[in-house]
């Protein structure tokens, strides 16, 4: 399989500080890949670089395909990142927000309530405006857009926290169905349980570095290939 992302000695600065400090990485396609590591380690500046939204200030990178050192926007499409700023807007409904994603990735309103039943949200949220939501069910439905739009790779930096266990559940759904499909996911995660349930390989970083990395006992994703 080609690889999704390849870094060598990846540099990337916030505020002057090295948040990462030369990492060394290779992700292949339809792989799930866990970062690990204490707060301050680099991953969630790992997945705004992975992303587009970090510029690589040292070192070489690839992801999709894509030059990290020029062609960070070609990438940006090509991608979904769910993190802390959910990037939904607030003065629109649940139903609103869902239309306006779906449109732009070419999705049908079909779709758009399919995700919406995945992530289970009730009709009664739907009509309701983002900022009127708990954090939880707003994480429901940045979740709902990601799954509507299909990216070839899923950043997911925290992605059940703040869930109850029947998000978490359904998140964790999300993810197996996109790896099956052959999309690649990272998560940034300190909900183990969850998180590893998915994970066919695990990453630890810290301080801007790797550290170590193991493979899965067991790949769901590859369970859920030969089921």
């Amino acid at each position: 399989m080609e690889s999704a992302v390849w870094l060598r000695d990846a540099v990337c600065c916030r505020g002057g500080f090295p948040a990462l400090a030369g990492v060394d990485l290779d992700v292949t396609e339809g792989e799930v890949l866990l970062l690990r590591g204490p707060n301050g380690a680099g991953k969630t500046t790992l997945l705004r670089l992975l992303a587009g939204l970090a510029s690589l200030d040292g070192g070489r990178g690839t992801v999709l395909g894509c030059d990290l050192g020029g062609e960070r926007r070609e990438l940006r499409p090509q991608v979904g990142l769910l993190g802390h700023d959910l990037m939904l807007y607030e003065d629109l409904t649940v139903t609103e927000n869902l239309r306006f994603f779906a449109a732009l990735a070419g999705a049908s309103e079909t779709e758009a309530r399919a995700a919406l039943e995945r992530l289970e949200v009730s009709a009664r949220l739907r009509e309701v405006s983002l900022r009127r939501l708990s954090a939880g069910q707003r994480k429901r439905i940045a979740a709902a857009v990601l799954a509507v739009r299909r990216p070839r790779l899923w950043l997911l930096d925290e992605p059940h926290a703040g869930l109850d266990e029947s998000g978490r559940a359904a998140v964790s759904g999300l993810v197996r169905d996109a790896a099956a499909r052959g999309a690649t996911v990272l998560l940034a995660s300190h909900e183990a349980p969850a998180a590893s349930e998915v994970a066919t390989r695990t990453v630890h970083l810290a301080g801007g570095i790797v550290v170590s990395a193991a493979e899965a006992a067991v790949s769901p994703s590859a369970e859920a290939r030969d089921a």
